[in-house]
């Protein structure tokens, strides 16, 4: 998409490619009235946010029954009030339908892919031709703007294995918060930590999507170390509420979260 020197924006851009920003697209004040089928609903690792991508706005699955894609993502904000809670962002260029899927990485975009609306394979001859391409969309909260707000997990390691925790254990991470290490006003917001599945999304449906947010016990300051901070939460207590395996911990100044960290609960 073309280039812009907006300040804030939400991107896409191909996977592997290079990000290209875009202006910024803003929703109205209104009730958000587009209609959508076959869209993805993807919780965001704020903890209170929820992204709606992908599909149509008309028609059914699958058998070229639906012929207006739906190229704008959505962001549902249930905490704004009533009528102001969904913003329009900036539409993709391509036809995301069905068959398409959307899953949340660890740095919190969304990595975006495939369209096939037909009974099989269909590459050419089509309105919609079956797409295998791979997009990641940048949530706001990714704007160069929130940089200095965005919290740096420095242990457990973002680059390491994944951090091994049990039910109703104690967790220590420590981080760092730019603004804050500036003195910058502003800099440090209500500090919360969330949990997030790694969820299998196919059809529509995110199969183990799960969102958990952790007790915070204790936040205290690093001794000579300016912006930077423990904070101690406590994991799940159960396995019903977070099933054994994998997760991604996120911890989030405000509504702009860190880059995850791989934790393997059991």
């Amino acid at each position: 998409m073309a280039t812009s020197p907006a300040p804030s924006f939400r991107r896409w851009r191909r996977a592997g490619g290079s990000r290209s920003p875009t202006p910024r697209r803003r929703g109205s004040s209104r009730q958000c009235r587009r209609a959508r089928v076959m869209g993805d609903m993807i919780l965001l690792p704020n903890g209170v946010e929820v992204a709606i991508i992908n599909g149509a706005s008309d028609g059914a699955a699958g058998w070229d029954l639906a012929h207006t894609p739906a190229y704008t993502p959505v962001i549902y904000r249930p905490y704004h009030s009533t009528g102001n809670r969904f913003e329009e962002q900036n539409a993709t260029g391509i036809a995301r339908m069905y068959h398409s899927t959307v899953v949340l990485l660890r740095d919190g975009c969304l990595l975006v892919g495939g369209s096939n609306p037909h009974q099989y394979y269909k590459f050419s001859n089509g309105q919609f031709p079956t797409d295998l391409s791979l997009e990641a969309f940048s949530p706001e909260y990714l704007d160069p703007s929130n940089d200095l707000l965005r919290p740096r997990i420095l242990h457990p390691s973002p680059t390491g294995a994944a951090a091994s925790v049990t039910y109703g254990a104690a967790m220590t991470v420590k981080l760092s918060v730019p603004a804050s290490a500036r003195r910058r006003r502003g800099g440090l917001g209500e500090m919360s930590v969330t949990m997030v599945a790694p969820s299998f999304t196919t059809h529509s449906f995110s199969m183990n999507q799960r969102l958990l947010s952790l007790e915070v016990t204790k936040m205290a300051a690093a001794l000579g170390r300016a912006g930077t901070y423990h904070v101690s939460v406590t994991m799940p207590a159960t396995a019903v509420l977070a099933p054994p395996g994998y997760y991604m911990v996120f911890v989030v100044n405000g509504h702009v979260p860190s880059e995850g960290i791989w934790v393997h609960i059991q």
